[in-house]
């Protein structure tokens, strides 16, 4: 590998000018895209309970799928938080409430530290989720409605990971 700056340090990976190559190699083993953060490469990945996300980007992203409501994401997310993960989609994006779908998507990034803004904010999330979770229960939804919901938090992600540096 050539190029200034180039070559992997504690922190992890610092770009360089020739390192593209590197880069697409790297895509092409692992078949998963990858985000750049502050100069260094990070994996991201996806937690949902959303199906439609899970065949969707399958291919693209690292997914973890769990089978659990809304707050179930929001606590998984947290825990990765306090794994040093950062947070690279909002936890209540959209104009969808939280007691309103049962669908939840959050991409996050792998950090060497513990972010603690990212743990504040979703800290918070889960508190507004909670609240309006007691005011109000997710309906049971039919199925037609659920699919709707299942395209709307994947328009949401999609549209948010467009505006993250991706390694293509």
């Amino acid at each position: 590998m050539s190029g200034q700056n180039s070559g992997i340090n504690r922190e992890g990976i610092t770009l360089g000018y020739d390192f593209s190559i590197f880069l697409l190699d790297l895509y092409r083993k692992f078949k998963k895209i990858t985000t750049i953060m502050r100069g260094k490469v990070i994996l991201m990945k996806i937690i949902t309970n959303n199906p439609l996300i899970r065949q969707e980007l399958k291919d693209k992203f690292t997914i973890e799928y769990i089978n659990c409501d809304y707050m179930g994401i929001l606590i998984k997310c947290r825990d990765y938080i306090h794994k040093n993960y950062k947070l690279l989609t909002h936890p209540l994006s959209g104009s969808v409430k939280p007691n309103e779908t049962p669908y939840k998507s959050i991409a996050l990034g792998e950090g060497d530290s513990l972010d603690v803004e990212a743990l504040m904010l979703i800290e918070k999330s889960i508190d507004t989720a909670n609240k309006f979770n007691n005011n109000f229960k997710t309906p049971n939804w039919n199925e037609k409605i659920l699919k709707d919901f299942q395209i709307i938090d994947y328009d949401l992600l999609n549209n948010a990971i467009q505006n993250v540096n991706f390694v293509r």
